[in-house]
């Protein structure tokens, strides 16, 4: 019960390493805003860990404040915040992608960090205590050709995520982030194009430990970071990657 008593925002949860995280911070005790854009999505994975249900787009203002009201509403106060959800363009030279995949990659990937902050840092700094996740990616470390602007935009997040750790580390407030490798999730036949045994082994070739990332490897690192055991931790990045950014 590594998180007891705690209370915790997850967007992008209705799937994916954003399920995993909530089940895993369920588990250790933490009450948890299970937010997504697909509020069927939502509802399922809170009913399976007796969370809140939150529908929200990420990238728009008003429906950020919503769920950020939502929280404060349902548990009073909010410790923990994880900004997960994240879409990608389909690999393709750089100079291909439409502007409109650009803007929707740079709206739900680094627009979102800035609307959730603008939504709850004052609450935090008003108890002098919270955390931030960010869910970043080794694209932003070591970027694979063909994803130029989703490489960009988790560039943006790491960097944004050590900004953010040390302008708020005087109010009690920890900013870290998450480097997953490719991942078992609704995003993986994205980043590869297409999903076929070939282009599965391609990736994996890459990662020396051999597997993608689970949805339980993303909680478990990230209960870590949320708990208290972490407390003079910040400004981190840790790749989970099996050895991928080596």
């Amino acid at each position: 019960m590594r998180l007891q008593s705690k209370t915790a925002i997850v967007t992008g949860a209705g799937s994916g390493f954003g399920a995993g995280i909530s089940r895993k911070f369920a588990a250790e005790g933490a009450r948890v805003l299970v937010a997504d854009i697909n509020a069927d999505a939502a509802r399922e994975i809170a009913d399976e860990i007796s969370g809140v249900a939150c529908a929200v787009d990420v990238s728009d203002s008003a429906s950020v404040q919503a769920m950020a009201n939502q929280a404060i509403s349902e548990f009073g106060h909010v410790d923990i915040v994880v900004n997960n959800a994240g879409v990608t363009h389909l690999p393709a030279p750089l100079d291909t992608i439409s502007e409109e995949d650009f803007d929707r990659v740079f709206a739900v990937n680094c627009k979102s960090v800035y609307l959730i902050a603008n939504a709850l840092t004052a609450h935090m700094k008003a108890r002098s205590s919270g955390t931030i996740l960010n869910v970043a990616s080794t694209a932003g470390v070591s970027p694979r050709p063909n994803l130029s602007w989703y490489n960009a935009s988790k560039g943006w997040m790491i960097t944004a995520t050590k900004a953010m750790a040390v302008e708020l580390a005087p109010f009690g407030i920890r900013v870290n982030a998450l480097n997953p490798v490719a991942g078992e999730t609704p995003l993986l036949a994205s980043f590869m194009g297409e999903d076929t045994p070939d282009r599965r082994a391609q990736f994996l070739s890459t990662i020396p430990i051999g597997r993608f990332s689970t949805p339980e490897d993303m909680g478990n690192a990230a209960c870590y970071l949320c708990s208290d055991e972490a407390s003079m931790i910040t400004g981190v990045c840790m790749e989970v990657d099996g050895g991928r950014c080596i």
